[in-house]
């Protein structure tokens, strides 16, 4: 594959005789030169419907004065979550592939890598406040509107939002404070954990332990919250007398078990596993997975699993 010229300008400063690396190249799908036009066009259609189908949840939530409820509430964040979840990798993605300049200075990866983190950490907390939803919901549907007021709809909100920040920004910066040497290639579509850490010089296990730490932090304490809900949602619906009480209560929150299982899944897998299990193609796989496929999917996912979306769209045409 031949870069432009740009591509492989290296730039770096002579410090203690080390070189360190000052900008980077993404990768991306250089491996697959005949289809770069094909890559552009999938992955501008995937964006835009990403961008329509969470916009629409979020119109609709707003407008219609019946799906003015607790779930609709983190539903419309988690559509605008998606929103801006995908619009930090996208964008750049389809500039790559349209210049086939793929240079991206040390501050642009490091800005883009912090609202990756502190966007991912959102999700994992909003996916488990809605869990907890669900739980009150079905498990204390009398005590619902009390404890789900809107007061505590918007703390919890908020928190998700803001609850990672300032370990995120932390987490960006000690990454960017490693040398980088040898190379600068980012064998990757964007700035992601994993692959700058391979070009660190020297000995990253402390980083690695800090990562393992923060991925514990905010992927698996949610998703364990989130089973300990589930796993007393689904004893109170399986107490349920009849199978159309089932059914109902199950549907209402089966939507979001998809969505909670396709994104863990494919995140625990990614920062989870050994630094030595990790490969280019694994990682772009697995990453394509939770940050472009399964956001464009949960407007899909939560339209056609919920009865009270269906039928306000269809009142709209």
């Amino acid at each position: 594959m031949i870069f432009p010229k740009s591509v492989f300008y290296l730039s770096m400063r002579t410090e203690d005789n080390a070189s360190t690396i000052t900008e980077f190249v993404l990768l991306g799908f250089s491996d697959l030169p005949n289809l770069q036009g094909l890559l552009f066009g999938v992955f501008s259609i995937i964006y835009v419907i990403v961008l329509i189908g969470n916009s629409l949840i979020i119109i609709i939530t707003r407008l219609d004065a019946a799906l003015e409820t607790p779930m609709y509430f983190f539903l419309a964040n988690f559509s605008s979550l998606e929103i801006c979840y995908v619009s930090v990798t996208l964008p750049r993605i389809l500039v790559n592939l349209w210049t086939q300049d793929r240079s991206i200075s040390m501050l642009g990866c490091a800005t883009q890598l912090c609202f990756f983190l502190l966007l991912g950490a959102t999700e994992c907390f909003l996916l488990a406040v809605m869990a907890y939803d669900r739980y009150v919901a079905i498990c204390n549907p009398l005590h619902y509107p009390l404890v789900m007021n809107h007061e505590l709809c918007l703390k919890l909100a908020v928190g998700s939002w803001i609850g990672g920040i300032p370990v995120q920004i932390g987490q960006t910066c000690q990454i960017f404070s490693l040398h980088f040497c040898n190379s600068n290639h980012i064998n990757h579509f964007f700035c992601d954990i994993p692959p700058i850490l391979k070009l660190a010089c020297g000995d990253t296990w402390m980083h690695e332990a800090a990562v393992y730490v923060v991925a514990m932090l905010f992927v698996t304490v949610p998703f364990m919250l989130i089973l300990a809900s589930y796993s007393k949602i689904i004893s109170t619906i399986l107490s349920l007398p009849t199978a159309g009480g089932r059914a109902k209560a199950f549907s209402t929150c089966s939507s979001h078990l998809l969505v909670v299982l396709l994104f863990f899944g494919s995140a625990s897998i990614t920062y989870l596993r050994p630094k030595s299990n990790h490969t280019a193609g694994i990682d772009k796989l697995l990453s394509l997975f939770y940050t472009i496929v399964t956001p464009m999917f949960n407007p899909m996912i939560y339209s056609l699993r919920n009865k009270d979306v269906i039928a306000e769209k269809m009142s709209t045409y």
